[in-house]
């Protein structure tokens, strides 16, 4: 039995139907409230469905557990309730870490990106974990994750009670199938889907630094499918323990992406720009790019989708009479 947090969200669930086809009994910690968001599961439902306030009380009963996988979290870049996020993305992750260490029980969860921080990409994108200390997330979500790595590594170097087996994911811009319920936070890919849809203009933002040429901001983007696969590797690899990035390790410009849109949907190369939300300035990172080092020295030589063959399947999805994975 794996217990699988957020495994109704965007990742969780995709990862999921993963477990689910490969016949693995499955718990899945998440709410479904009101939007939908059960589509996620419909056609991969899990032996059991735990809101999260149960969860302590579950684990209370020392449940036998082949493996926990902590995806669930406050996961909005632009959350401002500091305590919930606290809660949400710290607590609760540093409580499953110890249960899983008192339990013998392999635990997985993500990190992100977003605790690298630097706008420009200036300081890099490696997972060394000499590195973790200096850097500095831009964000209250990315601040919170960098916060769980950091506990992490105390109790590592303090040799406190650690899980038999560990390892945690900075994912980098993953898109594709089951995001549909993430309202503002949904992918580039899907958002510029529906404005070529609706017989728009793909819009980008204008770039707000110096040098930097509109549409030339550039991320790493990355395939659900192929985060779906890592994890699984992850799962099963024994010897693969510690903090990995998870991303393509190549960065492809907004630009690229919106031309991709278009292609997949046979529509014109037509790209407006808009200015920047003051809400994001300052903290929007302009250029991402997982060094996949470490990943690679683990042992993991899956390939990554390119952009324009991963844009191309998640359009057709899109369009096609069930847009479910």
């Amino acid at each position: 039995m794996i217990l699988l947090t957020g495994g109704a969200g965007f990742i969780g669930s995709c990862l999921h139907a993963a477990l689910r086809a490969r016949g693995h009994r499955t718990i899945v910690v998440d709410r479904l409230g009101q939007d939908g968001k059960w589509r996620n599961l419909a056609s991969h439902p899990p032996e059991r469905l735990l809101a999260p306030d149960e969860l302590e009380g579950f684990l209370a009963a020392a449940p036998r557990l082949d493996a926990v996988i902590h995806l669930g979290a406050v996961s909005e870049t632009t959350a401002r309730d500091g305590d919930l996020v606290w809660r949400t993305n710290v607590a609760l992750s540093q409580a499953l870490w110890s249960w899983c260490a008192a339990q013998g029980v392999p635990f997985l969860y993500a990190s992100s990106a977003a605790t690298y921080g630097a706008a420009d990409g200036e300081g890099g994108f490696s997972d060394d974990p000499a590195r973790l200390a200096a850097l500095r997330p831009l964000n209250l979500y990315g601040w919170s994750k960098h916060a769980f790595d950091l506990w992490v590594q105390r109790q590592l170097a303090d040799g406190l009670a650690a899980p038999p087996r560990w390892a945690g994911s900075k994912f980098f811009n993953v898109y594709g199938p089951n995001e549909y319920h993430k309202g503002p936070m949904i992918s580039v890919v899907k958002t510029k889907h529906d404005e070529v849809a609706a017989g728009g203009p793909a819009r980008l933002f204008r770039s707000d630094r110096q040098g930097l040429a509109d549409g030339m901001q550039a991320r790493d983007f990355v395939w659900v499918g192929d985060v779906v696969d890592v994890l699984l590797w992850l799962l099963d690899t024994p010897r693969a323990n510690g903090l990995f990035n998870l991303g393509t390790g190549t960065a492809r410009t907004y630009l690229d992406l919106a031309h991709a849109v278009c292609d997949a949907a046979g529509a014109p190369r037509r790209i407006a720009f808009v200015d920047m939300p003051d809400s994001l300035r300052g903290q929007y990172q302009s250029h991402t790019c997982a060094d996949l080092g470490r990943l690679r020295a683990a042992g993991y030589d899956g390939q990554f989708t390119p952009l324009e063959e991963g844009v191309r399947r998640y359009v057709a999805r899109l369009r096609s009479a069930d847009p479910y994975l």
